[in-house]
């Protein structure tokens, strides 16, 4: 526990950078209107492959008896991962949608 709190106090500013972007996130895709959203997921689809790959990066120079590093990375490839197939099965559902119709 003394560890987590070590980190939180070391790290306060990042911790501030990453609230300050949640709400910018939120914000922006609030504005967004509903017909760009699944074109936008696409392209999100590529930034949850770099999360995945920094993740993994992340987990392979941390210290092996750094929990916390390793459990926030494992939490993140598997996110990531997730999020990645439920955006192309997204995207792939809405251009079958666009495909003519076999008779």
């Amino acid at each position: 526990m003394t560890e987590f709190l070590e980190f939180i106090s070391n790290n306060l500013e990042l911790i501030y950078i990453l609230i300050l972007a949640i709400f910018i996130g939120i914000e922006v895709i609030k504005h967004i209107p509903a017909v760009l959203h699944t074109p936008l997921m696409s392209g999100a689809n590529a930034l949850s492959g770099v999360v995945i790959v920094g993740a993994i990066l992340v987990m392979l120079h941390a210290d092996p008896t750094n929990y916390i590093a390793l459990s926030l990375g494992f939490i993140a490839v598997v996110l990531g991962i997730i999020n990645v197939v439920g955006g192309f099965a997204v995207t792939n559902r809405m251009l079958q949608m666009f495909q003519k119709k076999k008779k």
